[in-house]
C-alpha cells in the first residue's frame, strides 16, 4: 500500500502551525447555569475596572497622592486591571455562549499575561509591606529610602520577575506535542494545557534543554 504523498506536507504544516483551536467548556457540570454565573462575574469585573481606574486617576491627578505609598497602591491597581482584563472577557464570552474557542497562540498569551500579572501583584504587595515597615520603624529615613526612583525600580522588577518565571513554562508549552483532544475544562491555565499533551513528565521533549532533541 502506497502512502499518500500529501501526508508529509500535511504533517509538516501541523508541526509548523501548532495545535488547532481549543474548545473552552466553562464550568464543568454547571453548563445550564452559565448565563446566571455570568451575572456576578460581569458585575465584579465592572466593579474592578471602575474602582482600579478611579484609583489610578486619583493617584495620577492629585499631587498630594504622589507619595510612594500611594504610587505603590497605583501599581497594585494596574496589575489588578491587567490580571482581570486578561482573563475575564474571554470567560464572559464562554459563559454567554458567544465564543467557546481560543487559538493556541492566544491561549499561551493569555496564560503568560495572567500569570505575570499575578506574580507582579505579589511583588507589589511585598514592596507595600516593606514601605509600611520603613515608615513605622525608620520614619526619619523614610523620605531618603523610599523615593519615586525606588517605586519605578519596584515596578520594573515586579514585571521582570513575573516574565522570568513564566517565560520558560510558556516556551515549554509551545514545544510540547498535543493529542487530538481539544477540550479544556474550565479556562486556560498552564496545568490544563499540560493535561492535553501527549508526553509524560520524563519524556525527552520535556526534559531536553532548548536546542536539544
Amino acid at each position: 500500500m502506497e502512502l499518500d504523498p500529501a501526508l508529509p506536507t500535511l504533517n509538516q504544516t501541523v508541526l509548523i502551525s501548532g495545535p488547532g483551536p481549543f474548545v473552552l467548556l466553562g464550568v464543568p457540570g454547571l453548563e445550564a447555569l452559565h448565563a446566571w454565573l455570568s451575572v456576578p462575574v460581569c458585575l465584579l469585573y465592572v466593579a474592578a475596572l471602575a474602582g482600579n481606574a478611579l484609583l489610578l486617576g486619583l493617584v495620577a491627578a492629585d499631587k498630594a497622592l504622589q507619595a510612594p505609598m500611594y504610587q505603590l497602591l497605583g501599581l497594585l491597581a494596574a496589575t489588578d486591571l491587567v490580571l482581570a482584563t486578561s482573563t475575564v472577557p474571554k470567560a464572559l464570552a464562554v459563559l454567554w455562549g458567544l465564543s467557546g474557542k481560543i487559538s493556541f497562540g492566544v491561549c499561551l498569551a493569555q496564560v503568560f499575561v495572567a500569570h505575570v500579572a499575578f506574580i507582579a501583584e505579589s511583588s507589589v504587595l511585598l514592596a507595600m509591606a516593606v514601605d509600611r515597615y520603613v515608615a513605622i520603624f525608620q520614619p526619619l529615613h523614610y523620605g531618603a529610602l523610599l523615593t519615586q526612583r525606588v517605586v519605578g525600580i519596584v515596578a520594573v522588577a515586579a514585571v521582570t520577575r513575573g516574565a522570568c518565571v513564566m517565560a520558560p513554562a510558556v516556551v515549554l508549552l509551545h514545544r510540547l506535542p498535543y493529542c487530538g483532544q481539544r477540550a479544556l475544562l474550565g479556562f486556560p491555565t498552564h496545568s490544563s494545557l499540560i493535561s492535553l499533551t501527549s508526553v509524560g513528565p520524563l519524556d525527552p521533549k520535556v526534559t531536553a534543554r532548548p536546542g536539544q532533541r
